[in-house]
């Protein structure tokens, strides 16, 4: 069942978006402490009591969690992908991971395999199922060299955040209801080696095919797309422009705070060799260089919790509007071989029998399609919601911290440079 908030193909009422995102429930215990007595102790970072963070906490819709209670009862199919090793040939380097299977589908001959794969091989698993659900939305891979702005592949944090995208890719695989049967999963899954299997099926010369049809379909049009794809359509090309805009925002803020957090590291440094030129000045000068260095902290968490949770969402998704769009012209196409076979029957100045037997078999692969596409369009509209939400709820949770963080930070230091009167009357008797 699509969550609440997807669009319903066949109608014309566009998605529900005015739902609220975020539960927020009170919560009536208040922590409260001293900012300067736990700065002085160089304990953990204090929580300025007026922040959000202590007066509210984040919970899961109670429909998902049931809906995720019952997918993980149901699932009996697990995959993980980790270990991250080089490989090196007398041709080339690559990297290799390793995928472990757990299941308790009788046709494994095994509850638990283990094997290694390369890029090439998630890239050839992909295909497969690309060409066996040509209407299915098939998750993204990350891009096979640039990702997060970086070129080189063996860099650790590139190697690192293709190993999490890879999982996620095979994660989401495993929970489909139809991907998660294909026999293209399965070797891939189990099979040592992969040779045999990549021999096998169309391949290359059916994309070829597919591209021809495409540019065919582009120059004839199709002129019987019922009004639900015509509001498919629509959706997903207002839907690739925005998330491509807040996906590039996004990496401009992450470098941007990186950026400011090269300069803080530079900040606190400088204050603190000017706090020992400065004799009555040198322990609030002091405790400047002391905040900066600890908002430094907190700005890289920042910068963090963006790159690795929000980020990677917003970028599948970039990708997942590409492949939306791969989809419908695969639909479209499938219809344009319908009306041109439709169309040829019609003229008869075709062997009627053979055509008609065509014409059916076409009529039956258009609706195989729409039915698969609307299917799968529900299911992904559900992932959409349930992993933007959690990304942006995680987000939200990750600002309200920082800056709480940071204003405890800077509230501690103003009450540290408070003086008491008595004190400083009697200094100004003393002197």
């Amino acid at each position: 069942m699509a969550a609440h908030g997807t669009v319903t193909l066949g109608s014309n009422t566009p998605a529900d978006m005015s739902t609220p995102v975020l539960d927020l429930d009170e919560d009536e215990d208040l922590e409260v402490f001293s900012k300067v007595r736990v700065l002085r102790e160089n304990m953990s970072l204090p929580t300025s009591p007026s922040s959000m963070t202590n007066q509210y906490h984040l919970d899961q819709d109670p429909e998902e969690k049931l809906e995720d209670i019952q997918e993980e009862g149901e699932r009996d199919l697990f995959i993980t992908v980790d270990n991250p090793e080089s490989q090196v040939t007398a041709i080339e380097t690559f990297i290799m991971y390793r995928v472990l299977t757990r299941t308790t589908r009788g046709d494994f001959d095994s509850s638990e395999v283990e094997v290694r794969r390369r890029y090439q091989e998630f890239s050839w698993l992909r295909s497969r199922l690309e060409e066996s659900h040509p209407t299915l939305i098939i998750p993204p891979l990350p891009e096979k060299f640039v990702m997060k702005g970086m070129v080189d592949r063996f860099n650790e944090d590139f190697i690192e955040t293709r190993k999490r995208a890879l999982h996620r890719f095979l994660q989401k695989i495993s929970v489909h209801p139809v991907l998660s049967h294909s026999p293209h999963l399965k070797a891939f899954l189990s099979a040592q080696d992969l040779t045999p299997h990549k021999k096998q099926g169309p391949g290359l010369f059916s994309r070829m095919g597919e591209t021809v049809r495409s540019m065919a379909q582009s120059v004839r049009g199709t002129r019987g797309r019922a009004e639900e794809f015509f509001l498919l359509q629509d959706y997903v090309d207002k839907f690739s422009s925005n998330i491509s805009s807040v996906d590039k925002v996004t990496q401009r803020i992450i470098r941007e705070q990186r950026e400011c957090l090269d300069e803080l590291r530079q900040y606190s440094p400088t204050y603190s060799q000017w706090a020992e030129l400065e004799e009555d000045l040198s322990e609030p000068v002091k405790g400047v260089a002391r905040s900066l260095e600890l908002c430094g902290q907190e700005t890289e968490k920042q910068a963090q919790e963006l790159s690795e949770v929000l980020l990677p969402v917003l970028h599948e998704y970039v990708l997942c509007a590409d492949t939306l769009k791969t989809v419908l012209r695969r639909r479209d196409n499938i219809q344009a071989d319908f009306e041109v076979k439709n169309e040829a029957l019609a003229t008869k100045k075709v062997d009627q029998d053979s055509v008609q037997e065509e014409v059916t078999a076409l009529a039956d692969r258009l609706e195989q399609a729409n039915t698969a596409l609307r299917e799968d369009w529900a299911r992904w509209r559900s992932s959409l919601r349930s992993d933007v939400r959690a990304a942006l709820t995680s987000t939200a949770d990750a600002n309200l911290q920082y800056y709480d963080k940071c204003l405890a930070v800077w509230e501690s230091f103003l009450l540290s440079q408070k003086v008491d009167p008595a004190q400083h009357q009697n200094h100004n008797v003393s002197t």
